[in-house]
């Protein structure tokens, strides 16, 4: 079967992979700001026609874009202080610098001077926007609200008739928590703003911009408060299994995401309509999307919640086949891509191609020493994307100096290259997968700057230190960039 999947632009390109949180800031996280529209201008200076990114949703503590708050609301903490200014909503002067919520300070701060000057203008476009999104954004309002009302303690741990959103309840917090609900609105409101001004930017710099949607939302998020009946969980939250994978090459006893599992039943029996408003969203702000853990449309790993590992977990089916073919009857532009990495059975690979989806291969997981290890550039497809690490990898000179990683004697024979220098190690892996049949070769930009093992962005089952990486435009190297501009031309990319 044969579907209308195919709507993602084939043709040879390249691109490079960076949160945009990984961007230069004075504040220690980096923004959509100024630094944001310089980096669209440095990928179309040097031929890169995607930037690829992690989810823009609000991360709980842990920094990590995979456990967001909603699966719909962008992070408030990604929005730029100097739009605010230029707009003249915000006097950074007035706000203590030294505070650890500057950011969030400076947030309220524009949000009493945007409410106050009551600018007809501006309230016909917030209350546009109110509307356009009052599928999500009414209840993540609420939600965000009551959490900081109750001291950021997660949902389940509320009051029981909030817990259970009793109409009472819910409207007398609606009316007592006024004040927070529009404070999330406006931050919601200028995220949106902002971010299709980036995208607006970004086309016309013939970039387009490439999104994550992990597949499973965090347990303490406005989804599962609001639409408890789309999981498997009973009404105080508690839930008998839960997600995560089995033991592979990054964990010995597998990863426990502790994500709840869908009910797959009831979102069959509503037309998967929660996952069609979720697209709605994130085709409102990327051109290409991303499904994370995509075997989970097939068969996802249910671990029971007593168990402290992933060990004991077993495959469950589910009905994607029926998901995506709903999704592609209502969307008449989809464009996805499927990672498909990790174990990866036939219906899996079958789930994928019956819906002509891409691929991911990835360069570090390539060199065992077997010649059909399929992320071998010779077992490549033209329908894949090729990385040389992602997210979730070793930068790829951090890769390259710990030869437990690699069979050495076969990655040398394989590219014709001894590995001696650094520059020269990591750019003959980044010749390899620019030089792959994939469409779309997309590079970290860690590998772009060479960096070690310290730039590394996440590891994974790992909790602490991870997302924070930031670069500097001085750690670039001008001959290094001219370079891999070269390789993207000699392989017509």
């Amino acid at each position: 079967m044969k579907n209308n999947a195919n709507t993602i632009n084939r043709l040879r390109r390249a691109g490079v992979l960076l949160h945009p949180t990984s961007l230069p800031g004075p504040l220690g996280s980096g923004d959509i700001g100024h630094e944001a529209y310089r980096f669209i201008e440095f990928l179309n200076k040097h031929g890169y026609k995607v930037w690829q990114m992690l989810p823009l949703g609000p991360t709980h503590d842990d920094k990590s874009p995979y456990q967001c708050l909603s699966s719909h609301a962008g992070n408030p903490l990604l929005i730029s202080l100097d739009w605010l200014k230029d707009k003249a909503w915000l006097d950074t002067e007035k706000v203590n610098i030294t505070d650890e919520n500057y950011r969030q300070n400076c947030l309220l701060y524009a949000a009493d001077i945007f409410y106050q000057m009551n600018d007809d203008s501006w309230n016909s476009r917030i209350n546009d926007f109110i509307k356009q999104h009052a599928y999500w954004l009414d209840d993540f309002s609420l939600f965000i609200a009551l959490k900081k009302h109750y001291q950021n303690k997660p949902w389940y741990d509320w009051p029981d008739d909030i817990r259970h959103r009793e109409v009472q309840a819910l409207n007398e917090a609606r009316n007592e928590l006024q004040s927070f609900i529009q404070q999330v609105i406006f931050e919601q409101f200028v995220f949106f703003t902002q971010w299709h001004e980036i995208r607006d930017y970004a086309k016309q710099h013939e970039v387009e911009l490439f999104g994550d949607m992990p597949i499973f939302v965090a347990r303490d998020s406005a989804d599962v408060w609001a639409q408890r009946e789309n999981f498997l969980m009973n009404e105080n939250g508690d839930m008998e299994f839960i997600s995560g994978v089995p033991p592979d090459a990054f964990s010995d006893s597998g990863q426990r995401w502790g994500n709840p599992l869908y009910d797959w039943n009831y979102m069959q029996s509503t037309e998967f309509n929660w996952w069609k408003e979720r697209f709605k969203t994130q085709l409102e702000l990327f051109d290409l999307i991303r499904i994370d853990h995509f075997r989970g449309l097939q068969a996802c790993w249910q671990i029971p919640q007593a168990d402290e590992t992933a060990i004991n977990g077993s495959w469950v089916e589910v009905p994607g086949r029926q998901l995506l073919s709903e999704l592609f009857k209502t969307f008449q532009h989809l464009p996805l891509v499927a990672e498909d990495l990790g174990v990866i059975t036939d219906p899996v690979i079958k789930l994928k191609t019956s819906f002509d989806l891409p691929g991911m291969k990835v360069l570090q997981f390539a060199f065992d020493g077997s010649n059909n290890n399929p992320h071998l550039p010779h077992r490549h497809e033209s329908g894949d994307i090729v990385y040389t690490g992602t997210h979730d990898n070793n930068t790829t000179l951090g890769w390259l100096n710990n030869e437990n990683n690699y069979n050495k004697q076969y990655l040398e024979e394989y590219i014709g290259v001894n590995l001696q220098s650094a520059e020269q190690n990591v750019l003959s892996m980044i010749k390899l997968a620019m030089s792959s049949v994939s469409f779309l070769c997309v590079l970290p930009m860690q590998d772009l700057l060479l960096l070690d093992s310290s730039a590394r962005m996440n590891m994974p089952g790992t909790v602490g230190n991870n997302w924070q990486w930031e670069f500097e435009w001085q750690q670039l190297n001008p001959e290094v960039i001219e370079k891999i501009s070269h390789f993207m031309k000699l392989y017509q990319r």
